[in-house]
């Protein structure tokens, strides 16, 4: 079974609710707090793929688990951080807008980014692995720019129809994104399961430099601690299911195998920050 075709409408599914969950308010956010959103953005699109290749490296992962890395690194955070921003007691006005911007803006910085890791395998490696800059961009603006779009004229055209449907994709959104987890899990576990360790560790080292990354730049840019648990959220988080689709994509890289540090990214992401969550209640009951 070729899991492309279940990735690609949860994709757009997903960023289609992201849309309607956008308004003109999230992006005059840009102008009210430019040092709150620099500093997601800034932890985002250039700390975490940073930290990715550095942890890519420092592990000695074969070609395509490095690239399978750097692709969830450079895949910024979907509508779930904005679920634990709000669990958190963050910002979730700010979550939705760095959500948003980063979206926006990866459509270019994904294919740079994903070129460079591409060469550098090709070139240190020895792999030979070619990434199709104009393919993969046309398919972030399909894929991503365009369900946005839509979701976004929707909610101002059919504001009540809008929130209906967002309640309704928030319902299934999550056991949409765990059936296609275990579905890879299915169709490779001796693969994950040989790899895990390697994988998991490497995941782990990458989630932890991110969270710290990000409580760092809200501290450097002097921010509120629910602003600081909103950058650590969304610096932590990355979108599986966009890096699931670059990977396995026919027009694209074309390699599920790619898409398995993914998968388990997304799964010890979810465990850390759910620790995280438990250690923020713990300090606010506490407090």
């Amino acid at each position: 079974m070729n899991t492309v075709w279940i990735v690609l409408p949860i994709l757009v599914v997903l960023m289609f609710q992201l849309g309607i969950e956008l308004d003109g308010r999230a992006f005059l956010r840009v102008a009210r707090s430019p040092r709150a959103v620099a500093a997601g953005l800034i932890g985002q699109l250039a700390v975490l793929p940073a930290a990715a290749f550095g942890v890519a490296a420092l592990f000695d992962l074969e070609p395509v688990w490095f690239l399978g890395l750097m692709l969830v690194a450079c895949c910024p955070g979907g509508s779930s951080s904005n679920v634990f921003t709000m669990l958190s007691r963050g910002d979730v006005a700010l979550s939705v807008t760095l959500t948003a911007l980063s979206s926006l803006v990866t459509l270019f910085t994904l294919p740079a980014l994903m070129a460079f890791a591409a060469h550098w395998v090709s070139l240190y490696a020895g792999a030979e692995i070619e990434l199709p800059v104009g393919r993969l961009v046309v398919q972030n603006i399909v894929l991503l720019f365009l369900p946005m779009a839509c979701g976004t004229a929707f909610r101002r055209w059919r504001p009540r129809a809008a929130q209906r449907v967002y309640r309704a994709v928030g319902r299934i959104a999550f056991p949409a994104l765990m059936l296609l987890a275990g579905l890879f899990f299915v169709q490779y576990a001796q693969t994950i399961v040989d790899n895990f360790a390697l994988l998991g560790a490497a995941s782990a080292t990458l989630i932890l430099a991110a969270t710290g990354a990000g409580a760092l730049l809200a501290r450097l840019f002097g921010l509120g601690s629910a602003v600081r648990r909103t950058i650590v959220i969304e610096v932590g988080m990355q979108n599986a299911a966009q890096a699931i689709a670059v990977a396995s994509s026919p027009l694209v890289f074309a390699c599920e195998r790619m898409a398995i540090p993914a998968i388990v990214y997304a799964l010890v992401m979810n465990i850390v920050l759910l620790l995280y969550l438990a250690l923020v209640r713990r300090r606010a009951a506490r407090g």
